[in-house]
């Protein structure tokens, strides 16, 4: 349970090596699919890679963004840009994923 919390800063953090905290546009769905496009040409699934698992660009890609955001927090609300949003960003999967707040 997450209580109100009128002023601070929040950190938002994803334990896993595969996904990815980030923030940006979600006015338009346009956005995060080219987001996605071009990682995918960048960074392609299949690339000759030597890690075993088979998925070293969802590592790639998750280091690209990052496993955590801070945001102020003000009067209640996320001091957020007018178009931006908190991304949770799945690499690898779908897959059952946790993701910790910290105020």
């Amino acid at each position: 349970m997450v209580e109100k919390v009128s002023e601070g800063v929040i950190t938002v953090f994803a334990p896993h090596t595969t996904t990815a905290i980030t923030i940006n546009e979600n006015a338009d769905p346009d956005v995060p699919r080219d987001i996605l496009k071009k990682l995918d040409e960048l960074i392609p699934q299949r690339d000759n890679f030597s890690h075993m698992e088979g998925n070293s660009d969802a590592h790639i890609k998750a280091s690209l963004f990052g496993s955590s955001v801070r945001v102020i927090i003000e009067n209640g609300q996320l001091l957020l840009g007018t178009w931006q949003s908190i991304f949770f960003c799945e690499f690898d999967g779908p897959r059952t994923r946790n993701f910790y707040l910290q105020f």
